[in-house]
C-alpha cells in the first residue's frame, strides 16, 4: 500500500497496488522516490560531506566569482571579481569555444591586541567556464589584473566579424 509522507493525497487509496492503473503507480511511485529525497535531504543536507567524492565536496564549500561577459561587434570581454586572490594564482585558458578561469583563493588575517588574539585563513580552489558566443582569434587574448577585478578581452575572428551587408533599392 502506498505510505502518507509529503503529499497529502497520498495514503487515502486503500486497495492494492494490483488494483491501480499502471499510469497511477508510475506517478505513484515518482512520489515516493521524490519524497524520499525530500526527507534524506533534510536529514542528511549534501548526502552528508563526508561521504561525498573529493570533486563534490569541494563543489559544497567552494567559492566562486562573479562573471561579466560583454560581446561588441569586434570583442568579447568577460570581466571576473577575484577580490584577494593573487594574479599569479590565476590561470586563464581556452579550450576551443570555451573560456576556463580557475585559481586559488589563498586569504589570512592576523590581528593581535593587549590580551586578544584573532586569526582567520580562508582557502579554495575557484573554476569558471563560459562558452563564447563566437569564434575567437586565439592570438589576440589580453588578460589584466587591476585592483580585484579581471579583464579579458577576446578579438572576434575574421570568420566570427559581423558583416555589414548594404540593401539597395532596385529602380523600375
Amino acid at each position: 500500500m502506498l505510505m502518507a509522507s509529503l503529499i497529502p493525497w497520498r495514503g487515502k487509496f486503500r486497495g492494492s497496488e494490483s488494483e491501480l492503473p499502471s499510469t497511477e503507480l508510475a506517478i505513484g511511485r515518482f512520489h515516493e522516490e521524490v519524497d524520499r529525497l525530500f526527507e534524506r535531504f533534510f536529514r542528511e543536507p549534501f548526502l552528508g560531506e563526508s561521504r561525498l567524492l573529493p570533486e563534490l565536496r569541494s563543489w559544497t564549500t567552494a567559492w566562486s566569482p562573479s562573471l561579466d561577459v560583454k560581446e561588441s561587434e569586434d570583442e568579447i570581454t568577460v570581466r571576473a571579481e577575484l577580490p584577494g586572490v593573487d594574479p599569479k594564482e590565476i590561470d586563464v585558458s581556452l579550450h576551443g569555444d570555451v573560456l576556463i578561469i580557475s585559481g586559488d583563493k589563498k586569504e589570512e588575517s592576523e590581528e593581535r591586541r593587549e590580551g586578544y588574539y584573532h586569526t582567520e585563513r580562508r582557502f579554495g580552489s575557484f573554476r569558471r567556464s563560459i562558452a563564447l558566443p563566437a569564434a575567437v582569434d586565439q592570438e589576440k587574448i589580453a588578460a589584466e589584473y587591476d585592483k580585484g577585478v579581471l579583464t579579458i578581452r577576446l578579438q572576434k575572428s575574421e570568420k566570427a566579424a559581423a558583416k555589414r551587408i548594404p540593401v539597395t533599392v532596385s529602380r523600375k
